[in-house]
């Protein structure tokens, strides 16, 4: 689909099963809302996640990719490097490529928040 012809949409979040990603674990589980193979989205992916108490993703980077965590409820556990910090509502958590990272629900009720990531996929971006 070449630029040219992509539309505004609108999709209801109710319309997108929720999914779990590799290396997601314990009910760590994501709706991908804007990307490129929903909406043709060429640079973001935007995706609400909500993991139950224990799931977690597991310590990784990406080579290109930014990406942006907005708690909107819960508790939990955020390692950035050899780093730990508890987040919460309204914590903002911004991850420049590279940055090992992982995320764990140590909170009584569902973690949720906010994945904005951009380019969508982990490659180097086209000339």
């Amino acid at each position: 689909m070449t630029e040219d012809n992509r539309k505004a949409s609108i999709r209801n979040i109710a319309e997108v099963p929720w999914k779990q990603y590799p290396n997601h674990f314990g009910g760590a589980l994501s709706k991908p809302l804007v990307d490129p193979d929903g909406m043709h989205s060429r640079h973001v992916d935007h995706r609400i996640s909500s993991y139950e108490p224990m799931a977690y993703v597991a310590p990784h980077h990406h080579v290109y990719q930014e990406q942006i965590y907005h708690v909107l409820e819960g508790q939990g556990l955020f390692q950035f490097g050899k780093e730990k910090r508890v987040v919460g509502p309204h914590d903002v958590i911004f991850i420049p490529p590279g940055i090992e990272h992982g995320l764990e629900n140590t909170g009584l009720s569902n973690l949720v928040f906010l994945v904005i990531t951009t380019p969508p996929v982990d490659e180097a971006p086209s000339p």
